[in-house]
């Protein structure tokens, strides 16, 4: 079975009303081989039987006053009027798809170009509605799947389809396997641009590793990399969503991981890999670093997710208060569902002065959830027992917490103060740096090791502090150093204990000097070659004035790091890149090691699709996609949301007109169905 999918765009058509004008259904029709996403299966179809030169090609040349030349009414292009019919024919081809063979429809003299689907006028019956392509309503359709992140099952819905029937009954949806083969098409389309970018990347780039299991039971990484522009700005794109094969192993991840970075053709761009900080993922990333090592590709180095180190911390905190935050959280799902109860709630709060509060409030299992609960408790709690107590018949008096709850929801709300600022502008400074990260981490470190809990919380304090020193362990090497030294906020007077070593100082110089200067070095820690010595050291005198200029301006090289850690760090608010930017004219070879430093990605996913409530979407979403649409839709969702336009064989479908004529053509039915009453 084969699909015809029309895609029929051209450019620059002037405004025209659309009262009288029908989208061209099948104009440039190509048809999809379903069965298999090779290009071998997508073939075009079959030629419509060959008019006549005057019916197909002439209607769309007109002839010049003097009678020697032929004008292309779409484009002006110029024609001997002595010109062969088959070249006319092969402009149309060629410069306007779908003229060449569907001119015999069309009556009036032809429209000019638009990058929009082919709009032509046509004579309507007297009292016949206008007609409409309701081809265009299934490609609104995939925009629809692609920002709901459905699968093209949905449409496949008995009463979904009816819905649409009952507002037209001539209203046709594409079959399942017909928006699954648009879906494959679009995927490599889109994947074609995403690889050109790269090719224009000059810089390192970084990738991130992100894991989870279907409901398929499927297990799927997610490579995302990241780079800082010419213009000082992040750049970060989705390479790819794919099936890590079974075992699963730290072995498999790495074939998958390599065979995406070949891809893309950017393995020897690559930086640094940011993982989940699970075993397999190590061993995965440690067996890319052997292999970019034993092909001397620069230096390479793999780093665990700063916000999953966290989330583990802040799940040993809350270990013992669980059973509390989750009748909190019962309190809370009911005022959220309750307009009542909510309303109680604000009146007594207000009455108590315990703070306004908005809803619906989070109620959500994540980290913004669970400290929403204890925030609630701790500064609301006389409300919330009114509210209780008020609404006892309905709620029960099981929601209401005992004097010993209270204080270890207070004691363990404080000692999570800190944790809660730190996640705070981890999730609000995206990306964060990696140098700013390890000055939180080091400050949550402080905190665990200087407060004395009660002994109830000291053995979860253990397990957060065993966590803690696990990532310092992971992030404490020169890598680490040069990336964190290199954000001018924090500099060396900022770096933790534990990072700041005067040997890392030295191997960064070194590392500067040897990847970002460009002259060659070999001879000039001597002043002479082995070949000058051998020579007894007879040095021509225009040589001694070379060495003196290489020397000189190697020392300049070296002295930018020198000038730029000598100045005091810059406020802790300012933008990073801006201020690289700025003074990049100051540091232009220290600079281009800042770009390729500071591009490491700190965390493995977004902190906010971590820690707040918008990652449960997110999670649902990956866990529903069935396998044969999770590829393509979630790398087209992601790529759409950076910018990139949605293809379809490389050409771009542009959503903004088929509104502007969907819109048009109900209104212009709305007119029909009003003049046919008139009548």
């Amino acid at each position: 079975m084969e699909w015809s999918v029309n895609i029929a765009f051209v450019a620059d058509m002037e405004p025209k009303s659309t009262m009288d004008m029908v989208l061209i259904p099948n104009m440039d029709t190509i048809d999809i081989v379903l069965g298999s996403s090779e290009k071998g299966n997508v073939v075009p179809s079959a030629k419509p039987r060959k008019k006549t030169m005057t019916s197909v090609y002439l209607k769309y040349f007109e002839t010049a006053p003097d009678g020697k030349t032929r004008r292309c009414k779409f484009c002006g292009q110029s024609y001997s009027i002595a010109t062969a019919t088959g070249n006319l024919g092969r402009h149309l081809s060629n410069r306007h798809p779908g003229y060449d063979k569907t001119g015999e429809n069309v009556t009036s003299s032809a429209p000019q170009p638009s990058t929009t689907p082919t709009i032509i006028k046509k004579p309507q019956p007297q009292g016949k509605a206008p007609q409409v392509d309701y081809d265009h309503l299934n490609w609104l359709l995939i925009k629809w799947l692609i920002l709901a992140t459905l699968p093209p099952s949905t449409l496949e819905e008995k009463w979904l389809a009816n819905s649409f029937k009952f507002l037209n009954p001539s209203i046709q949806l594409w079959p399942g396997e017909k928006y699954k083969a648009v879906f494959r098409e679009v995927f490599r389309s889109m994947r074609e641009d995403v690889r050109a970018s790269l090719e224009q990347v000059s810089s390192k780039v970084s990738i991130a590793l992100d894991f989870w299991t279907s409901y398929e039971q499927i297990f799927y990484m997610s490579i995302t990399c990241q780079w800082i522009d010419e213009n000082w700005s992040f750049q970060k794109v989705l390479l790819d969503i794919c099936q890590v094969p079974y075992p699963c192993t730290g072995s498999e991840i790495y074939n998958s991981l390599v065979k995406v970075l070949k891809m893309y053709n950017i393995e020897n761009k690559v930086l640094s890999c940011t993982h989940d900080n699970s075993q397999n993922a190590i061993h995965a990333c440690h067996a890319l670093k052997e292999d970019l090592d034993g092909q001397k590709m620069g230096p390479f180095c793999f780093i665990p997710c700063a916000a999953r180190t966290l989330s583990l911390i802040i799940d040993d905190a809350l270990r013992t208060t669980k059973p509390v935050i989750a009748k909190v959280r019962e309190f809370v799902q009911e005022l959220n569902a309750s307009l009542d109860i909510s309303e109680d709630f604000i009146q007594l709060a207000t009455a108590y002065k315990e703070g306004s509060w908005q809803f619906p409030l989070d109620a959500s299992a994540r980290w913004s959830g669970s400290y929403q609960m204890l925030d609630l408790v701790q500064k609301a709690g006389k409300s919330m027992d009114a509210v209780v107590r008020k609404n006892e018949e309905m709620l029960g008096n099981r929601m209401l917490l005992n004097t010993a709850e209270k204080n270890v929801v207070n004691i363990v709300h404080n000692y999570l103060e800190p944790f809660y600022k730190v996640i705070s502008e981890i999730c609000v400074n995206t990306p964060p740096t990696i140098g700013m990260v390890i000055v939180y981490m080091d400050h949550i470190s402080d905190t665990i090791t200087t407060r004395q809990p009660p002994d109830w919380l000291k053995n979860p304090a253990e397990d957060m502090a065993k966590k803690l020193r696990s990532y310092n362990n992971q992030v404490c090497n020169i890598f680490i150093y040069m990336t964190a030294i290199l954000d001018p906020r924090i500099k060396c007077e900022l770096i933790p204990e534990s990072l700041n070593s005067e040997n890392y100082l030295e191997e960064a110089r070194a590392h500067f000097v040897r990847n970002y200067y460009t002259t060659p070095f070999s001879s000039m820690t001597s002043g002479y070659s082995s070949q000058d010595i051998e020579d007894g050291g007879a040095v021509s005198f225009a040589e001694e004035i070379a060495r003196k200029k290489r020397r000189a301006s190697m020392s300049n090289a070296t002295d930018e790091l020198t000038q730029y850690l000598s100045e005091s760090p810059a406020p802790t608010k300012t933008d990073v890149l801006e201020w690289w930017k700025v003074n990049s004219t100051r540091y232009p070879r220290l600079s281009a090691m800042a770009r390729d430093f500071l591009a490491v990605q700190a965390t493995s996913v977004k902190p906010d699709e971590l820690f707040c409530s918008k990652g449960d979407e997110i999670d649902k979403q990956r866990f529903c996609m069935p396998h044969d649409s999770t590829q393509a839709i979630l790398c087209i969702k992601s790529w759409t949301q950076g910018g990139l336009k949605l293809k379809y064989k490389s050409t771009e479908i542009d959503y903004e007109r088929l509104m502007e004529m969907a819109a048009a053509a109900a209104a212009d039915i709305s007119l029909a169905g009003i003049d046919k009453k008139q009548k």
